[in-house]
């Protein structure tokens, strides 16, 4: 019936256009109408889901200014608005070309520096295609913001961001994404696993923001001298609920944008997030209300962002129910790295580590266990290299970046500004004018 039905449609359509004096209706012009629409339907999600992407941007600003202390507040947003226009600048100029560039080697191209490859009347995918990578490069950068916060000199900031963006992640970029546009990877070729970026991009962030981390050392009076942790709580609870719910918002175009085409394919995505998420919410409140003896709102809100790393990387390529697993692993995992983080003295005011690099590997190595086209030692093998590479990478070469800061420009600024707090000693601002900060 629905044949005959288009028959006749068929037949309709072309008597009314040899009436109207134009050219018969053919196959060949239906399909180069139907590929031109669905052509302009791709510009527009791609785009609206870089968009998406983007309004992650203040979710992250929001989520790491209410984990810190007030005195903070002003120079957390100004380093998230410095990270995203920093490297949206060396994105286009560097970045992407070493990305995306053509390669023979396998490794990275730099045929695409400051967009080269885009002239007017030529086909716009290009800029449509770099508009929504920069957002993800601009993730990358904004992670490594919160595992450094409440210490960190503003310049040594800005320098590491144009790093980031210009260098580490493009170049890990190249080996598993290259092949998305001009560029070849060696991973990819493998057969690596991360379908929007789980390891490419967020651990890429957390194990930078650990070698910073490190290379800072902790808060004053983060650790007491004989070695206890002491919590430095941060200094609004409802402003870090803002902003994971809108990062949870964001993620939707973070995860099913990555299909850069309109089908089908997303409304699976959607749903594998969502379910991650809202277990990686539930197991962590549960894995806290059991060490801890209540359900913690950081830990939770941590255990939903933990969920939407952990599914970043397979939410193309498994079932809800294994969604289910991996978002709920994940709630426990970042809980318990939280801990280990404190117990060795690594102070991550945000939990950016446990949540972006631990989980990002998780999510990886997910990617290969519960792959809905079925598994294998060579596959599981595969996403194994890919996270071990991703650390190597990141956190070597940050850490050499960092500790060049540091006996440069310096990377950590004094004492005395610390306990006054950097919106006063950096900006010479005050977030909340009408309040006064004491420090103890």
């Amino acid at each position: 019936m629905k044949k005959i039905f288009l028959s006749i449609l068929f037949i309709i359509l072309s008597v009314t256009r040899l009436w109207a004096g134009d050219e018969p209706v053919t196959l060949e012009s239906n399909k180069t109408a139907i590929d031109l629409v669905q052509s302009h339907a791709d510009y527009v999600w791609t785009l609206v889901a870089a968009a998406l992407v983007f309004f992650m941007q203040p979710g992250f600003a929001l989520v790491e200014c209410g984990f810190t202390r007030a005195k903070n507040a002003v120079n957390i947003l100004m380093k998230n608005l410095l990270d995203f226009s920093m490297g949206s600048i060396f994105y286009w100029a560097i970045g992407f070309g070493l990305m995306f560039g053509v390669s023979q080697t396998g490794w990275f191209g730099t045929s695409c520096f400051f967009l080269s490859d885009f002239s007017p009347g030529k086909d716009p995918w290009v800029v449509a295609f770099w508009m929504f990578q920069v957002v993800f490069a601009a993730t990358a950068a904004t992670i490594v913001s919160g595992a450094m916060a409440e210490r960190t000199k503003f310049i040594g900031y800005l320098i590491y961001s144009a790093a980031i963006c210009g260098f580490i992640y493009p170049i890990f970029g190249s080996w598993a994404w290259g092949g998305l546009y001009h560029g070849s990877g060696w991973l990819e070729k493998l057969g690596f696993i991360d379908f929007a970026g789980s390891t490419v991009v967020h651990s890429i962030g957390g194990w930078t923001g650990l070698a910073g981390a490190i290379v800072l050392g902790p808060r004053i009076g983060k650790y007491t001298k004989d070695g206890k942790v002491q919590a430095i709580p941060g200094h609004n609870i409802p402003l870090a609920a803002l902003g994971v719910f809108i990062l949870w918002f964001g993620w939707f175009g973070f995860n099913a944008g990555s299909t850069t085409a309109a089908n089908k394919d997303i409304a699976m995505i959607f749903t594998n997030t969502n379910l991650a998420a809202a277990a990686g919410a539930v197991l962590a409140m549960i894995t806290a209300w059991i060490k801890f003896g209540k359900p913690d709102a950081g830990m939770s809100l941590n255990g939903a962002l933990a969920g939407l790393v952990a599914i970043t990387s397979p939410c193309a390529t498994v079932t809800p129910f294994s969604s289910v697993i991996i978002g709920a692993v994940a709630g426990v995992i970042v809980v318990l790295s939280v801990l280990f983080f404190d117990m060795i003295k690594v102070d991550d005011p945000v939990g950016a580590i446990s949540v972006h690099g631990v989980n990002g590997a998780w999510g990886t190595l997910a990617a290969g266990i519960f792959n809905i086209g079925g598994t294998s030692a060579k596959i599981i093998g595969v996403q194994v290299l890919g996270i071990c590479a991703a650390f190597i990478w990141a956190f070597g070469v940050s850490f050499i970046l960092f500790k060049l800061i540091d006996k440069t420009i310096g990377l950590r600024v004094s004492p005395e500004e610390e306990a006054q707090g950097l919106d006063f000693s950096e900006h010479g601002a005050n977030a909340y004018p009408d309040f006064q900060i004491v420090t103890r």
